[in-house]
C-alpha cells in the first residue's frame, strides 16, 4: 500500500508540476500576443501618417512649387519657346539622300 501511496503523490507532483509550467507558458504567450498586437496598431498609425504625408506631397501645388523652387523650372511663354524646323520635310526626296 505504501508503493502505491508514493507512486500516486509522484503522480500528483508531477502533474502539479506540468500545471504551472502550462501556466507559465500560457502568459508567456498572451504577453507575446499582446506586444505583437500594440506592434500591428503603432504599425497601422505609421502606415497611416506616411500615407497622409505621400498624399500631401503629390498635390498638384506641392510638385509645381518643387519644380519651380528645386529645378528651377518656369512657365512657357512665347518669348522663351524656339520653334525647329525639319528640313528633311522640304527637300523633295523626303529626307533620303
Amino acid at each position: 500500500m505504501t508503493r502505491l501511496n508514493v507512486l500516486l503523490m509522484a503522480a500528483v507532483l508531477l502533474s502539479g508540476m506540468y500545471l504551472v509550467r502550462t501556466a507559465y507558458d500560457s502568459r508567456r504567450l498572451f504577453n507575446e500576443i499582446d506586444r505583437a498586437q500594440n506592434e500591428a496598431r503603432r504599425l497601422e498609425i505609421d502606415l497611416q501618417r506616411l500615407q497622409a504625408e505621400r498624399h500631401a506631397q503629390a498635390t498638384n501645388l506641392r510638385v509645381e512649387q518643387v519644380a519651380r523652387e528645386r529645378l528651377k523650372m518656369r512657365a512657357i511663354t512665347p518669348a522663351i519657346t524656339q520653334p525647329v524646323t525639319d528640313t528633311r520635310v522640304a527637300s523633295p526626296t523626303g529626307g533620303k539622300s
